[in-house]
Formats: structure tokens, sequence, C-alpha cells
């Protein structure tokens, strides 16, 4: 017996290499560049270093780059996985993150080169647009099996309404509503098929739980762009602000359980929501200068740091190791 056992042949290891890259990896620079935007904003604002969030932001244009080239590398050696990517109904959101990077390098780039920046944002305003077309499309003509609807779908949908916070700045105001409004109904839309997922079941797998973290997202970056539209920190977006400020406290309440989930991929979905729940805090501290809202904007921004750094860190680990060219589970 022992000796059959030991003639068994075992399972071959499984091969890393570049058709592997994940393409949610293109949420790294979502976080990274929410979190350098909150520091900018902290710099008027807070008094912060101003070194700290362009440093963030010029990281940010740099790793979305990086990753966009390697996935084109990627694109022209196994044009399979990246179509296996674009079908997968859970992968195939982070596409929406490709455009959203885009947005947010505009952003970055808008206190140096205005032109430069208007071009890019309308280019990533143009992709991400065409994206939910595609998405919604997707949803409509191959219906899909209650467990693969998840967070990550908010991600080429909801983005929209990312669009505003430049938008007003560069003065596309009537897009920039247009914008708004369409990231505003089709988070009113999507967003309760999902949660009646979360809610009735199936459950999330393990792996996906970090990407609830995504649900703070739409209510943070709604708030931000209406205080870029309204040109202040108005009824409407401390109504917005609210819904944040309470899906952020049931998130807050869920940590014990998330500490027990390994690193993956889906730790991103804390990042950008997280920075994006700072910026609108240190947007409300402006008009709100109290001690305790001032308090908070730098707690807020503190912990948005912490996450996005021990994610990047947890990233990295994997990529200097191998695990991050893997085959997914």
């Amino acid at each position: 017996m022992t000796d059959n056992l030991a003639q068994q042949p075992t399972a071959p290891a499984p091969v890393r290499g570049l058709v592997h890259l994940p393409l949610p990896l293109f949420a790294a620079p979502m976080g990274l560049g929410g979190l350098g935007l909150a520091w900018r904003e902290a710099s008027h604002i807070l008094g912060a270093p101003a070194v700290i969030g362009e440093a963030l932001l010029l990281l940010t244009t740099a790793l979305w780059l990086l990753i966009f080239g390697l996935h084109l590398t990627r694109a022209m050696r196994h044009p399979g996985a990246l179509v296996g990517d674009f079908k997968h109904p859970i992968r195939s959101a982070f596409a929406g993150a490709v455009s959203i990077g885009l947005m947010i390098i505009a952003a970055a780039l808008f206190p140096y080169a205005r032109d430069a920046a208007a071009i890019v944002w309308a280019v990533g305003v143009a992709l991400h647009v065409g994206i939910a077309v595609w998405t919604v499309r997707g949803l409509l003509i191959a219906p899909r099996e209650a467990a693969s609807l998840a967070p990550p779908l908010l991600i080429p949908l909801v983005g929209n309404i990312l669009a505003p916070i430049l938008g007003a700045k560069l003065g596309f105001l009537a897009v920039s509503w247009m914008m708004f409004g369409l990231g505003a109904l089709l988070w009113a839309m999507i967003q309760p098929i999902i949660l009646g997922r979360v809610v009735a079941g199936p459950p999330l797998p393990d792996k996906l739980k970090p990407t609830l973290g995504i649900f703070l997202a739409p209510p943070a970056v709604g708030t931000v762009a209406l205080v870029s539209l309204t040109g202040g920190f108005g009824v409407a977006a401390l109504t917005v602000f609210g819904l944040a400020v309470f899906v952020a406290a049931v998130l807050l309440s869920m940590i014990p359980l998330f500490a027990r989930i390994p690193f993956a991929m889906s730790w991103w979905g804390w990042t950008f929501p997280s920075a994006a729940f700072a910026l609108a805090m240190i947007l409300l501290a402006q008009v709100w200068p109290a001690d305790w809202a001032v308090a908070l904007a730098w707690a807020l921004l503190f912990l948005a740091s912490t996450i996005v750094a021990r994610v990047s860190l947890a990233t990295l680990r994997a990529a200097l190791t191998g695990r991050l060219l893997l085959p997914e589970a």
C-alpha cells in the first residue's frame, strides 16, 4: 500500500507567468491616487506637507503606466488570457479601474498642465462610459447567476460619479452634471441588486468579502463630486455624506471579520473608498472647522494611509515571491 502511494504522480506545481497578471491590479493606482488627492487637499485645508500628496500622485501615474504596459505585453503574448478576464463575471468589472486611473492621473496633472489634464480626463471619461455601456449590455444579453454579482460591479458603472470632481474645475459643467446623474442613477439601480445577493445569498466567499468596502465609494465620491459641482459643502453634499458615514460605521463594525481573511487582490477594495471618505471629511472640515472635525479628518487620513500602505506592502510581497503571477485558485 505504501509503495503504491509513493508511486502515485504528484500534481504539477502551478506555472507562474505574465499570463496570470491580475486585471484587478488596476485597483492599485486607484487606491494610491485617491490617497494622493486626499493628501493634496489636506495640504490646502489642514496644512499637511504638500510633498506627500504630490509624491503619491506621481507614484500613481508611474504605477498606472507600468501596469498598463504589463497588460499590453500580456495581451500581445497571451491574448486569450485577457479575453478571459473580460468575459469573467467579476474580474471584468476591474476594466473600469483602467479609466478611473486615467481620471485620477488627469487630476494629478491639473495644477501643472491644465490642457494635458483636460485631454487625459476626456479620454478617461469616454473610455469609462464605453466600459459602462459594455457592462450593462452584457448584463442584459447574458443574465448572470446571483453568485456572480459582487461589489466590484459598481466600479465600471458608479465610477462615472468620479468625473465631475475634475470636470467642473476644467469648465465642463454640463458634461459633469450628466456624468454625475449617470453614475448616481446607475448606483441607485445596481447596488440594490448586489446588496440583495449579499443579504439573501449565496454568501460571498471569504476571498471576496473585502470588496464590501467598495460600498463606501459611491457616497464618499458622490459627496466630493457634489462639492465640486456646487462650489461648496451644501445640503446635497451633506445628505450624501451622511450615508457615507453610516456605511463607514457598518464596515468598521465588521473589522474582526475582515481581519481573519488572508491577503488577496480583493483587499484593494478598501483603499480607494477609505481615501475618498477621508477626502470628503477634509472638505467638511474646511467649512466646519471645529476642533473635532479637523481631528477626525486627520484620523481618517491616517487610517486611509495605513490601509493603503498595508495592502501595498502585501501586494509587493506577493509580487516579489511570485504569488502575484499564479493562476487564480
